[in-house]
């Protein structure tokens, strides 16, 4: 991380990055370019190569395979083994980025997150003017599952810190566990760490022409049976070597291991790298007895429904109007096509990639109050509705990729008016999306709050349409 790091701001890259690679299991050779993106965006994926450039966003709820790396997948769209990428970005702290793909699989380059750390150190990393919103765990959250014999726990802490165990009863791993104690030990303790196999998983792998692109020198192989010379040939073709060979400690090829546990650090690697995917940054304590993609994906998941079912009880937001805003009106104006007095929205306050909240200051000169109430002026409940559906277009047209873009109105639902908003009060506009954008159709939950109460709620609808040129 860069000197002077503040872990409670939002970071993004400073300029474009790329590197090409093969894909481990497809094969396939993929260039890979990572952007910088705006406060909220979050990291995603647009598969550049296929019609129309979807995007898929780094969420647990959008993975479909956990069988040999994680994959997310939105309808036919889908990237493979993005769990080495995400640990690089969150070991770096980068919250916004933008990864264009032009293939299905992330390259696997070295088998580690090494190679992409060092892609994020050349192009720098850029501090925003954003808040970084951490989520504290309150209380441990357990999973279990008996059959593969996993266990996880996520506890209260001061700080993201992860001890994982492996036993795999292999008389060349033995026990083995991994701790960091501090994201800022994840470059130089946690990176460099390659992924590995056992040698009758790699053989099943050969024989379902499952690995194409796999490399003597971006996996360990642990030797866990009598290997025949026949064996041994078929290896050397396969990994185009003259010949392979088997360590006296077990590992195939001679392979020099760069830490006495790799293999349980690696572990600690992809868990970093699948609770990436929980798109809220925690605080916690994590122990991950025997993790696995499926397991972390499924832990993700439940820590994710933790935070969004307990976050309501701190969600009301606090506004210090000495700070700094995201966006200041006349970003604003260079955002959205409204303008005065149409323009509900004085400046945006936060913005992450699941919810925005803006300010709008009510005066008594504002142009509807003459004719709304006279003597008793109250700010009309649809305007309330429009100031909301203005941030909520923000939040939308941040999350979309380069280009200028309108929100519409589809529906609106649920609309309640808890108290009347009056000159003098101080709006405090917050949208939060309620899923994923889908082919630009944005639904959201949308609340008012003045004085530290709610004053109006409701959910609504909006497509983003990209302008014509």
């Amino acid at each position: 991380m860069v000197v002077n790091f503040n872990p409670d701001r939002q970071h993004t890259i400073s300029s474009v990055a790329n590197i090409s690679g093969t894909g481990l299991h497809t094969g396939v050779l993929v260039d890979m370019v990572l952007k910088p993106a705006n406060p909220g965006f979050g990291i995603q994926f647009q598969r550049i190569d296929l019609p129309n450039k979807p995007i898929i966003k780094a969420d647990c709820d959008l993975v479909t395979d956990t069988s040999r790396g994680t994959t997310l997948q939105v309808e036919d769209a889908k990237v493979s083994t993005v769990e080495h990428i995400l640990a690089a970005l969150v070991g770096m702290g980068i919250d916004n980025c933008l990864i264009e793909l032009n293939g299905p699989e992330i390259p696997i380059i070295d088998g580690s997150s090494e190679p992409f750390v060092l892609l994020i150190e050349k192009a720098g990393i850029t501090e925003q003017e954003a808040a970084k919103a951490w989520y504290s765990i309150d209380e441990n959250i357990l999973l279990y599952d008996e059959k593969k014999r996993v266990e996880m726990v996520a506890m209260p802490s001061v700080d993201y810190q992860i001890t994982t165990l492996i036993d795999f009863n292999s008389p060349v791993l033995g026990t083995q566990h991994a701790g960091l104690k501090s994201i800022k030990e994840f470059k130089n303790e946690i990176a460099p760490c390659r992924t590995f196999c056992f040698l009758h998983e790699l053989e099943m792998l050969l024989d379902h022409d499952l690995i194409k692109g796999g490399d003597i020198n971006n996996a360990i192989v642990v030797v866990d049976k009598p290997v025949t010379d026949a064996e041994m040939s078929r290896l050397a073709k396969v990994f185009k070597r003259d010949k392979v060979e088997i360590k006296s400690e077990g590992y195939l090829n001679n392979l020099e291991l760069r830490f006495p546990n790799e293999p349980a650090r690696h572990k600690l690697l992809d868990v970093v790298g699948d609770l990436a995917l929980i798109g809220y940054p925690i605080k916690a304590r994590i122990i991950a007895n025997r993790p696995g993609h499926s397991t972390n994906v499924e832990f993700a998941k439940k820590i994710k429904q933790y935070i969004k079912k307990n976050k309501h009880v701190k969600d009301v937001p606090v506004y210090n109007p000495a700070l700094p805003p995201v966006y200041t009106l006349q970003q604003i104006e260079k955002t959205l096509p409204h303008r005065h007095p149409f323009l509900l929205v004085d400046k945006i306050i936060e913005l992450t990639d699941n919810y925005i909240i803006g300010v709008k200051n009510v005066s008594y000169n504002e142009w509807f109050f003459p004719g709304h109430f006279p003597g008793n002026p109250v700010m009309p409940g649809v305007l309330q509705i429009e100031a909301l559906a203005q941030t909520g277009g923000i939040l939308c047209i941040n999350a979309m990729p380069d280009g200028k873009y309108d929100t519409y109105f589809l529906k609106i639902d649920n609309c309640k008016f808890k108290q009347m908003v009056k000159p003098g009060d101080t709006m405090l506009l917050k949208m939060e999306l309620s899923g994923p954008i889908r082919r630009g159709i944005c639904e959201m939950h949308g609340t008012v709050y003045v004085n530290g109460k709610v004053a109006t709620e409701g959910d609504l609808v909006a497509q983003v349409v990209k302008r014509s040129e």
